[in-house]
């Protein structure tokens, strides 16, 4: 319900009250008047009421929707102050995720960088040892060959020219040879 709405029916509701308590003071005084005529016509209000008072009443009535109305402002005026300031931490929730995002594309690209850096490396450290193998005698660059670990010395034999590699064949281990043409001819 909208806020004039909510006020009407709250204002209907209290004048209702008002009526029926207006009703009941009248009809107190229509039976105080005809007890006063008769035996008892002497004799005054009973002292817990008052005498009705149609002013009296329209003031009470004023004082309460006016308690109600500054109730009602000072929950507004909370309740605008706390959407406040749920948009003042949204706004610093959102500046706090975009600025993590941001870091995290810095450390991505910074890792991404680094590491393609360290792959520079590896690969210039691998073609210095290719043109190693490739300047030895044959004998001794089969001999070291042989005493690497399986991977390394496949992914070596990989990267040596086929007329070097012709060259150290006969000094290399041949099972390990036929396992390099195996994975070539695989496609591996």
């Amino acid at each position: 319900m909208s806020r004039r709405v909510r006020l009407l029916t709250l204002s209907l509701v209290v004048t209702g009250l008002t009526l029926g308590i207006l009703v009941q003071d009248f009809s107190h005084a229509v039976a105080e008047s005809g007890a006063a005529s008769g035996p008892e016509a002497g004799k005054e209000a009973p002292q817990g009421q008052q005498p009705f008072s149609a002013s009296r009443a329209a003031r009470e009535e004023k004082a309460i929707q006016d308690a109600r109305r500054q109730k009602l402002a000072e929950k507004e005026a909370a309740l605008a102050s706390k959407e406040q300031e749920l948009k003042n931490l949204s706004a610093k929730l959102e500046a706090l995720v975009k600025a993590m995002e941001e870091n995290k594309k810095k450390v991505d690209e910074s890792v991404k960088a680094r590491s393609g850096d360290q792959k520079k490396q590896q690969d210039d450290k691998v073609q210095k040892m290719v043109k190693l193998f490739k300047t030895m005698r044959a004998e001794q660059a089969g001999q070291l060959i042989d005493s690497l670990h399986e991977n390394l010395a496949l992914a070596l034999l990989n990267r040596l020219d086929t007329k070097t590699v012709a060259k150290l064949a006969p000094f290399i281990n041949q099972p390990r040879i036929v396992r390099w043409i195996s994975e070539n001819l695989k496609g591996k």
